[in-house]
Parts: C-alpha cells; sequence; structure tokens
C-alpha cells in the first residue's frame, strides 16, 4: 500500500500541444525543490488518466496531482467516481496546467506559473466543489459521465467539434480556438430546444447556445457563467436564443468580460436538475471534451470532491460566506 500522505502525479505528455511531456523535467525540478517528490505515470492515450486514477487510489494514494489540462482534469474526475474503495471527498486533487484553455484553474485562482501553481500544493488550501452527472446518447445508446466544470450544447459544442477536428489533424497553436469559434460562427445555426429546470419549463426557442456551469469559464476564457459558484449546488444555466451572425461578432466581447447577461438574447437560470431536449438532436462537450448528443440530462452532486485552490479564492469564498 502506497503512504496515503504522498503524491500521486498523472502527466499527460500531449498536453497543450505536447507541453505536458516537454515541461515536465522543468515542473518535476520545481516539485522537488519544494520537497513533494511524488510518484508519476505519462498517459498513454484517451481516457488513460480515468485509469490511471483508479489504479492510484486502489493503491493506497490520497493525493492526486493532474498536469494537464481540462480534458485531463476531467478524466481523473471521472476514475475518482468509478473507484470504490474511498468516498471521493477523501481524495485531494492539485492541478499543474499544461494545457490549451486552462478553465478549470481560472475559476479557482491556481496559477499558471508552475512555482506558484506548486506553491498552492505545497500549503493544501483545499475547497469542496460540486460535480455534474450528465446522461447523453452516443451510437444510439444512453451513456453517462461527470463533469468538473461546464456543458457547452448547441454552438459551444460546434466550436469544440471544429477545435478538437485541427487538433487531430495536427495543428497547434494558441490561435486555434479562436479560429475554430470564428469559423463556427459562420456556419451554425440555431436550433429548437426545450429545456426544463427542476421540472419546470424555462426554455422552448430557438437556440443558439445553451451553457451549464458548475465553474465560471469555458472556451480558452470566456466568461459564459460569470455568477457561478462551485459550492452552492446548483448549476448556472446561460442560453443564448437565436441570433445573428452579426450580432454575435458585435457581442463577442460580452462572452469574456463578465457582461454576457446584459445581451437581450441571454437567459440566466439556476437549478439542481436540468433535462434539454433538441430537434435535430445537437452536440454537447463537456470540460472541453465531446461526448454525444441529445436528449441530456444533468444533475447535481453536492460539495464532491476536494481540490487544491489559491490562498486567495480561499479568502474569498469565506468572505463570501460570512458576509
Amino acid at each position: 500500500m502506497a503512504d496515503t500522505s504522498k503524491w500521486f502525479a498523472i502527466v499527460n505528455p500531449v498536453a497543450g500541444s505536447g507541453k505536458g511531456l516537454e515541461d515536465w523535467p522543468l515542473i518535476s525540478k520545481l516539485l522537488r525543490e519544494s520537497n513533494l517528490m511524488p510518484d508519476y505515470v505519462f498517459t498513454e492515450r484517451k481516457y488513460h488518466a480515468i485509469e490511471l486514477a483508479v489504479e492510484a487510489v486502489n493503491k493506497g494514494y490520497r493525493k492526486i496531482i493532474v498536469v494537464g489540462g481540462d480534458g485531463t482534469i476531467h478524466e481523473v474526475v471521472n476514475g475518482l467516481f468509478i473507484q470504490q474503495k474511498v468516498p471521493t471527498q477523501d481524495i485531494l486533487i492539485a492541478v499543474i496546467a499544461v494545457g490549451t484553455g486552462n478553465d478549470w484553474i481560472r475559476m479557482f485562482g491556481i496559477p499558471r506559473k508552475y512555482s506558484e501553481a506548486i506553491k498552492a500544493i505545497v500549503e493544501e488550501h483545499s475547497f469542496l466543489q460540486d460535480v455534474g452527472t450528465i446522461s447523453y446518447y452516443k451510437a444510439n445508446y444512453q451513456q453517462h459521465r461527470y463533469m468538473a466544470n461546464v456543458a457547452g450544447i448547441g454552438f459551444d459544442a460546434f466550436v469544440n467539434h471544429k477545435y478538437n477536428h485541427l487538433k487531430e489533424e495536427g495543428k497547434r497553436g494558441k490561435w486555434l480556438y479562436v479560429w475554430s469559434t470564428l469559423k463556427a460562427v459562420l456556419k451554425y445555426s440555431s436550433t429548437g430546444v426545450k429545456i426544463w429546470l427542476d421540472d419546470k419549463l424555462v426554455v422552448n426557442d430557438l437556440v443558439y447556445s445553451a451553457t451549464i456551469g458548475i465553474g465560471k469559464y469555458n472556451g480558452g476564457g470566456m466568461m459564459q457563467m460569470p455568477e457561478a459558484i462551485a459550492d452552492d449546488g446548483l448549476f448556472d444555466l446561460t442560453v443564448i436564443r437565436k441570433i445573428s451572425r452579426l450580432g454575435v461578432l458585435s457581442r463577442f466581447k460580452s462572452l469574456y468580460n463578465g457582461k454576457i447577461y446584459k445581451i437581450k438574447k441571454v437567459s440566466h437560470d439556476r437549478g439542481r436538475k436540468l433535462r434539454i431536449e433538441s430537434s435535430p438532436e445537437i452536440r454537447v462537450e463537456v470540460d472541453g471534451e465531446a461526448l454525444g448528443y441529445s436528449p441530456f440530462e444533468f444533475s447535481i452532486i453536492d460539495r464532491a470532491i476536494r481540490v487544491v485552490v489559491s490562498e486567495k479564492f480561499l479568502k474569498k469564498e469565506l468572505g463570501r460566506v460570512s458576509a
């Protein structure tokens, strides 16, 4: 059995266009200098991080460092729910971000600079965040997944599909997501969507985009859920109804500056359970991973995983709770 106080690192070598592999020598050096000497394994394929997380917990590890991006975090969280050895809250997750989007860390104030991210790990300021479950369809079969951050439906998922296709073609660079977004603006059309929130029909309209969030950020820094609170037991639902291409482009800045709810076509709701139907079927992406097609069902699990956060974030949360 491994020492439950020892860290185990799951390193994604292809995250961030290869930064996981390229920067691991520097990251491991910084970890050693901070007296953190985790056992570690490199992922070898898609979904391998799920298996590694399960194996780590079964071997006795209770502290896991994710060296990767949002997709790697997504897989590790799913692995924690697959394992049956201990409650998910008994495992501490820390992140050293080497991905492209890195939206999960934005919510919790985790620095991009490796030395500062490692300082946060040493300090072990932890926070229990909610986790979402989603059911969706793929190849005519209903499937289930856990989400740590944000799910995007409609336009968001269409952008994600374009983005992942470019990556599979070997394209690299920070411009990929912006380019994918601009291409999607020119091609994507609104779809007839019905959304039930806590069994109440809140949307029955042509919808351009729907975003369901535990966190605030998605799409490499977009803030489509600016009021999201990660431990309130509620999803934030942001819906953009049918909007012209010019309308999207002229308001593009509002997707990033927290003022999205000032757009007339945008609505905001909160709830614990959602059901989404569409005609025709539409895609969903969760934590940056393309999953499947509608209909979808979402439910919340309160304060389900313990994560390392920045001291600044924790102080802000304590201030919010005591206010």
